[in-house]
Formats: C-alpha cells, sequence, structure tokens
C-alpha cells in the first residue's frame, strides 16, 4: 500500500511522516509532495519525495494509482496568505482538491482521503459552543475555501468514490520553527519566542479565547484517522482540544519560563488579525470525536512543558 502526504515537506506533513514511519501501520511506500522539494524525516527506503507543483494542470492526476491506499491532504494556502492571494487561494484550497479526489475516483474507488480543514470554516455569531453540526459561514476566503473542500469530501465519499474524512484542526501551539503568514501564527510567538529569550507582540485582545491542540496531539490523531471506520452520516469532525484565552496562555507562560518571559511580549492590536481569528470557536464540544477514537491534550502547562521538552531546539 501506498501512503501520499501533500504537503510534505512543511511542518504537519514532516511530523506525520516521521510519525508513519515509526508506526504500525503496513504501507509499501511513503510518498511526500510539496510545491518544494521535501526531504524524508529519517533514512528509510520506503519514502520517495516529489517536488510537484498541484495547481498544474493534469499533475495531481499523476500521483494516484492502485496502489494508493491513503492520502493524507494537508497543501493548503493559509489564512492571511489566502484573504491577501485571492486567486491562490482557490487554485490551492479548493481547485487542487477537487482534482484529487477524481484522481482518486478514477484511479481507485474507496481511497482513505483525510482533508485537513479548519476553524476558519465558522464565522459570524455563534453559539457558546459548537459542535459537528454547526452551519458553517466562514468570513474569510480561506474560510469558504475549505468548507467548499469539505462538502467535497462528504459527497464523493456519498458517491463511494473515496473514503473520505474532514479533520478541522485546532489552532497547533507550540508550532516550533519561525512564524508563518497564518492568521493564528501569533498563537504560537508569544509562547515560542518569549521562552527563547526574544521579543514579539500580541495582536489581539487579551480576552479572546482559541481552541488548541499539541503538534504531537494533532499528528496523533491523524494516524488515528487512517484505520478509523467510516462515522455514520456527516464525515467533518472537529478534533478535540482545550479551551482557553490569550491571557490564561500568557498566565501560563508566566508560570513556565518567569516574569521576564512575560515582559517579552508586548500588547500591539492588529485589526485584521483579531478580526479573522475572532470569527473562529472558542470552545467546541468534543463529544463525538473523542467516541471515535482521536484524543485531546490535558492543560495548557502540558502543551508548553512538551514544546520545552521536545521541541525548544528545533524553534531556536
Amino acid at each position: 500500500m501506498q501512503i501520499i502526504i501533500t504537503g510534505g515537506g512543511g511542518f504537519l506533513g514532516q511530523r506525520l511522516a516521521r510519525a508513519l514511519l515509526q508506526g504500525p501501520l503496513p504501507f509499501s511506500e511513503l510518498l511526500l509532495v510539496d510545491i518544494q522539494m521535501p526531504m524524508s524525516p529519517q533514512p528509510d527506503p520506503r519514502v520517495r519525495c516529489l517536488q510537484m507543483d498541484l495547481t498544474a494542470p493534469g499533475v495531481a492526476e499523476t500521483l494516484i494509482t492502485k496502489e494508493t491506499g491513503i492520502v493524507y491532504h494537508l497543501a493548503a494556502i493559509v489564512s492571511s496568505h489566502a484573504e491577501q492571494d485571492f486567486d491562490l487561494g482557490w487554485r490551492v484550497n479548493l481547485d487542487t482538491t477537487r482534482t484529487l479526489l477524481e484522481a482518486c475516483r478514477h484511479a481507485r474507488p474507496g481511497i482513505r482521503f483525510i482533508f485537513t480543514s479548519s476553524l476558519a470554516v465558522y464565522g459570524g455569531p455563534l453559539p457558546e459552543q459548537v459542535d459537528d453540526g454547526t452551519a458553517l459561514t466562514p468570513t474569510s476566503s480561506y474560510g469558504a475555501q475549505k468548507a467548499m473542500g469539505e462538502l467535497l469530501v462528504n459527497d464523493y465519499s456519498r458517491k463511494g468514490y473515496v473514503d473520505g474524512l474532514v479533520l478541522r484542526l485546532p489552532t497547533i501551539c507550540v508550532r516550533p520553527g519561525k512564524p508563518n503568514r497564518a492568521a493564528s501564527s501569533f498563537v504560537s510567538s508569544i509562547i515560542r519566542e518569549p521562552l527563547q529569550g526574544e521579543t514579539t507582540c500580541c495582536p489581539v485582545d487579551p480576552a479572546l479565547r482559541l481552541w488548541l491542540s499539541s503538534p504531537a496531539t494533532v499528528v496523533a490523531n491523524f494516524l488515528t484517522a487512517a484505520t478509523l471506520s467510516p462515522p455514520t452520516g456527516w464525515r467533518s469532525i472537529n478534533l478535540p482540544g482545550i479551551s482557553v484565552t490569550v491571557e490564561e496562555m500568557l498566565t501560563t507562560l508566566t508560570q513556565a519560563g518567569g516574569q521576564a518571559a512575560r515582559e517579552r511580549v508586548t500588547m500591539a492590536p492588529d485589526p485584521a488579525i483579531e478580526r479573522i481569528v475572532a470569527s473562529w470557536p472558542g470552545r467546541i464540544d468534543n463529544i463525538r470525536a473523542c467516541e471515535l477514537g482521536f484524543v485531546a491534550d490535558g492543560t495548557f502547562a502540558d502543551i508548553i512543558d512538551s514544546f520545552i521538552t521536545h521541541d525548544m531546539q528545533e524553534a531556536s
């Protein structure tokens, strides 16, 4: 069996690839595909890396074969970038998804197709706590693109063309490395940089409530999705997370790194960032996801401890 990871050179793609290589899932080839040449996270003859522009005509169709058993579709243009470059966002975040689904349909119907969606599919007035069935009312181009991708995966699954799952990811914290162009990039920056002696800015109201998960927990849930029995009905699932305010995050930062770490974070309101991130839900009902076998972190302190223990060197 072949497993494909689009966006295989990115942070999550590399983490997922490493976990698959170390895990119990049997496969003959792990194909990592990205716009820049990806690298294998460790030496292993099962890994093949391809530099490929999936938006180019006819390219996506060459990936899927009768040997393909699982596709993790992680490739995407992130939120602020998709808002700034309207055409590129639609080509990458929607058109490529449709092309890959069509390739699965014609090469080998029934491939497990795992699509990473986002809390950005929600927006506007929301209930105090959303669940998998809460109406999708995105207020950004990125959110609209992900919502349409969800509908495609659900419809292709209904027809039996793929065995699809949509995983709506919490905001991932703490990401090692450098800030990216996601509207939520500050969520990691206000923890990662101060713990390393660097200053950073927080662009949102400290009272803003966020839905978070650690990188390790998201990857563990990706692995669960590979062998999960198809859920009845709607294939879109809000992955479990924990609900914290920005102020609570900064308080936990102080506990972990001292007052000096807290003082490295300055408040610098950015209305554009606030508008996007504040439209996402801060509380989500975990019941369905947990019943399916997905897991959540314990506390935000656990998330910081994990970063300090495992990722601090990678982030520096």
